[in-house]
C-alpha cells in the first residue's frame, strides 16, 4: 500500500452510490505535505518527458497541480468552468460532464497560454468516468500542443475513464486506483499497482 492509499484508508469516508470524500486532505482541506509526496511521485513516473506546462480544471485540481508544477518548475493553467469579464481573447473550449456534480460544463481556456510549443501534463484529483480528461485533452489538441502524460491522484478503477484513457494511448499514472467501496463497512479495495503502473 502506497503513502496516498494508505491516507485514503485512515482518512477516507467511503459514502452511497461509489462516492469517496477526501476532502479532509485532498480537495477541500489540503494536506501540502501529502500534496508535496504526490508531486515528487509525478516527477518520477514522468520523468523521462519534456514538460513545460501544467493543465487542470477548476477547482479540486488546482492544488494538486500547483505543488505538481513546483516540482518540474514550470507554469500551471487551469480550465475555466464559466466564462468571466476578465476572460479575452480567442478561447479554446470543451464540454465536459461531472461525475461528481451531475452536470456539464463547457470548459476554458485562452489561448495565448497554450501553444504548439507546449509539452503538457495535465494533473486532477479525480478520475471516474473520463469526460473531463477528454475534455481537457480536446483543449491541449486544438492547441497543437502535445500531451505528454496524465496524472491522477486517485481512479475510480471501477468507472470506465481509465480504460479510456490508457485505450487513446496516453501514459495515464493514477497514484492510487480504488477497485472497489462498500458504503456500509467503510471499506475501500485497491488495485495492485507494480512499479511501472
Amino acid at each position: 500500500m502506497n503513502f496516498l492509499e494508505e491516507r485514503i484508508v485512515k482518512d477516507g469516508i467511503v459514502k452511497e452510490g461509489n462516492v469517496l470524500k477526501v476532502d479532509s486532505f485532498l480537495n477541500h482541506q489540503m494536506d501540502i505535505k501529502l500534496l508535496n509526496q504526490m508531486g515528487a511521485e509525478f516527477k518520477k513516473r514522468f520523468a523521462d518527458k519534456n514538460i513545460n506546462k501544467i493543465l487542470t480544471i477548476e477547482a479540486s485540481g488546482i492544488g494538486i497541480a500547483c505543488i505538481v508544477a513546483e516540482h518540474f518548475d514550470v507554469p500551471v493553467v487551469f480550465a475555466k468552468k464559466s466564462q468571466s469579464i476578465n476572460l479575452d481573447g480567442e478561447m479554446y473550449v470543451a464540454e465536459v460532464e461531472s461525475f461528481t456534480h451531475k452536470c456539464k460544463n463547457n470548459v476554458i481556456v485562452s489561448q495565448k497560454f497554450l501553444s504548439e510549443d507546449d509539452h503538457v501534463l495535465i494533473i486532477d484529483d479525480f478520475l471516474a468516468n473520463g469526460c473531463a480528461l477528454q475534455g481537457l485533452i480536446q483543449i491541449v489538441q486544438s492547441s497543437g500542443a502535445t500531451v505528454e502524460g496524465i496524472g491522477i491522484a486517485i481512479e475510480k478503477g471501477f468507472q470506465s475513464g481509465g480504460r479510456i484513457i490508457r485505450n487513446l494511448g496516453f501514459q495515464l499514472e493514477s497514484l492510487a486506483i480504488v477497485d472497489g467501496m462498500d458504503a456500509s463497512t467503510g471499506q475501500i479495495f485497491f488495485r495492485e499497482q507494480n512499479a511501472e503502473n
